[in-house]
């Protein structure tokens, strides 16, 4: 898989593809199969895959920070499509330029006169354009166009705002069922407070990158990343109020480990949700409370 940042950039390498377009966020079942089908077509054709995202994404863009949870950073992405047999991914900055294109004005301009897209393959919920006003029937004056239906598990459609739904009571279970894959989140471990350190419970610090966190509150996880075998351990993910935190971030305590780790990536896979974030009145109940965490990780048995 190769990345482009720019028409500019991908335009000599395209001279015919097969793509699809979308925000992609979750990767989820529904994604994946659009994915399978967009390999399969582009064999089908003798043409090369294109996968067309934005940054930020387009929510993002006109919400600011009144927008839904990202699910996955823009890096998380790619990690995925990089094991994956798409041939190029193209990161448009969405921008007003963009955003006011009409749809019939994206797709002549970008899909056909500078993509040169041939078939193009989208899920049965997507729109664009300004206003939203083009979809499936837009498309398929102008390009061959797919219409892949939504992916169900167990009666339950497959979208990135159920998963959202799900994350956001804890429902673990649910978001592994539609995304395919434990729910997860990555990063390089940071130099925090060390208020871990101060109370007996050392942690690892991600400070993420979500404008609005999908998930809250205190976890069982598995930390991928350190060694062989992923490592067991609680984490927190929230602002920290106890301390009158007001940055995002993810602190993770690993049990059985006291290694130096700053500066590594690692990615954390959450497993059972315990309790909420909680403003503790002292660190002294803050420390008592972790105790409790870190017990109920060591009793738990699906790890």
């Amino acid at each position: 898989m190769k990345l482009f940042c720019s028409i500019d950039a991908i335009k000599s390498q395209l001279h015919g593809c097969v793509a699809s377009i979308g925000n992609y966020d979750g990767m989820h079942l529904g994604h994946q199969k659009i994915l399978e089908r967009l390999h399969s077509q582009a064999i089908s054709m003798n043409l090369p895959s294109l996968l067309i995202m934005f940054e930020p994404l387009p929510m993002e863009y006109f919400l600011k920070e009144n927008t839904n949870p990202r699910l996955m950073t823009l890096r998380e992405k790619l990690v995925i499509l990089q094991n994956s047999a798409i041939d190029y991914v193209l990161c448009l900055r969405f921008n007003a330029k963009l955003a006011n294109l009409t749809a019939a004005q994206f797709v002549k301009d970008v899909l056909l006169d500078s993509l040169n897209v041939r078939y193009i393959i989208i899920g049965d919920d997507f729109t664009f354009g300004s206003n939203r006003t083009g979809g499936y029937a837009i498309l398929q004056k102008y390009i061959e166009t797919k219409k892949i239906a939504l992916v169900q598990v167990d009666d339950t459609k497959v979208s990135s705002s159920h998963i959202r739904q799900a994350l956001a009571i804890g429902d673990l279970e649910t978001a592994e069922c539609l995304l395919g894959r434990p729910y997860s989140m990555s990063g390089r471990v940071a130099y925090g407070n060390r208020l871990g350190h101060r109370i007996g419970f050392p942690t690892a610090n991600i400070y993420l990158q979500h404008k609005v966190l999908p998930i809250r509150g205190v976890y069982i996880a598995r930390i991928k990343g350190l060694n062989v075998r992923p490592m067991v351990g609680v984490v927190n993910v929230g602002n920290r109020p106890t301390t009158n935190g007001t940055r995002n971030v993810l602190e993770a305590h690993l049990l059985d480990f006291n290694k130096d780790i700053y500066g590594t990536r690692i990615e954390v896979e959450f497993v059972k949700k315990l309790r909420d974030e909680i403003k503790f009145a002292s660190l002294d109940l803050l420390k008592q409370q972790i105790e409790k965490d870190v017990n109920q990780v060591k009793q738990y048995e699906r790890l």
